[in-house]
């Protein structure tokens, strides 16, 4: 039998989709082509912090400088694929929300358009009880 290896596909992709998952732990950016599949991503967990192989952990990866820095790693993986304008969409209440847009901007892509996808209830399950600390 001859091994079949998977060769990574280069591909050029123009416009794509900006996922930014900012929860109040982490931030996850994800960039899709428009079919939704996806092209690169990063957290600010997996960002290394400065030159070395040190990453965010613990308090530090919910900040926005983590996000930042998680956004201009994407920003770089993407314009190496093709990609030059985006469409943002952003779910959840973290921190990371404006300073992952600014960064993405700041790398010189085209931001296109800016959406809030965080899912709200329209009175579905009721809420955890309240927390006595």
């Amino acid at each position: 039998m001859a091994k079949s290896s998977k060769r990574r596909v280069r591909r050029s992709v123009p416009r794509a989709i900006a996922h930014i998952k900012a929860t109040f732990n982490n931030t996850i950016i994800t960039i899709a082509d428009p079919g939704g599949d996806t092209l690169c991503w990063a957290s600010a967990g997996s960002v290394p912090v400065g030159g070395g192989e040190r990453k965010f952990s613990g308090t530090r990866k919910s900040t926005p400088f983590a996000a930042q820095r998680a956004a201009l790693f994407v920003a770089n993986e993407a314009k190496r694929m093709g990609v030059n304008e985006l469409e943002v969409r952003v779910k959840g209440p973290g921190s990371g929300r404006e300073s992952a847009i600014t960064a993405l901007q700041s790398a010189g892509l085209k931001i296109l358009s800016i959406e809030d996808v965080t899912p709200l209830p329209h009175n579905g399950c009721r809420p955890a009880k309240r927390r006595r600390v």
